[in-house]
């Protein structure tokens, strides 16, 4: 129903941003809000996908029409719905995402939270060949994987990255590996810290 919003990034929470758009502040759903925090208070275009349950409905933003339309394929596939898509798209290396897909490498795609083997080779199945487009999109806008920005506290920078891997679906004990791999930085940005902590996980 919804192709974008045009507004005021009012807040940006672990899992969502909120949108002010004449007058009404959207609650969106979003793969690392933090990508977001040099465009909070300013006005921004977010693409939406509207998701609608029998008993929810959610609006769920993209920073392109490219990372929507690769939404969009993820949650075509059988047993990957639009958190663990999300969760796909808040990783920055959609190259290595592809070509594990064109690899059949399931042991790479099972590393992402709410993706077991049979919807890793369920992926494979349905867009093997299919994703070709999307090896070089990049979430991060240009961003390294280093952002850092003077304006946010390292310590609550960091506890914001750890409450945004939990809200992308990784667990206690992903989360727990990270901490002990990923110490406070000075002056490291919330998205950097998500950017090293999910480029972390891939490896392991």
């Amino acid at each position: 129903m919804y192709e974008y919003i045009k507004g005021t990034i009012t807040h940006i929470y672990p899992s969502y941003i909120v949108i002010e758009a004449n007058g009404l502040g959207y609650k969106v759903l979003i793969a690392n809000p933090f990508r977001l925090t040099e465009q909070l208070k300013k006005q921004a275009m977010v693409y939406l996908y509207q998701d609608v349950k029998q008993d929810s409905i959610q609006l769920f933003g993209f920073k392109s029409l490219e990372e929507k339309n690769l939404f969009l394929k993820l949650i075509n596939v059988s047993g990957i719905g639009p958190k663990s898509a999300l969760a796909i798209l808040a990783n920055d290396n959609h190259q290595g995402f592809v070509q594990a897909i064109e690899d059949n490498n399931v042991t790479f795609l099972i590393k992402f939270p709410g993706v077991g083997k049979k919807t890793a080779q369920q992926i494979v199945l349905d867009l093997k060949g299919k994703l070709s487009e999307f090896e070089v999109m990049d979430p991060g806008s240009g961003h390294s994987q280093s952002v850092l920005d003077k304006g946010e506290s390292g310590d609550q920078s960091y506890e914001e990255a750890m409450e945004a891997l939990l809200a992308l679906g990784y667990s206690a004990k992903d989360i727990s590996r990270v901490r002990k791999s990923l110490q406070p930085a000075t002056n490291m940005s919330t998205d950097g810290y998500i950017r090293e902590a999910l480029s972390f996980l891939m490896k392991k």
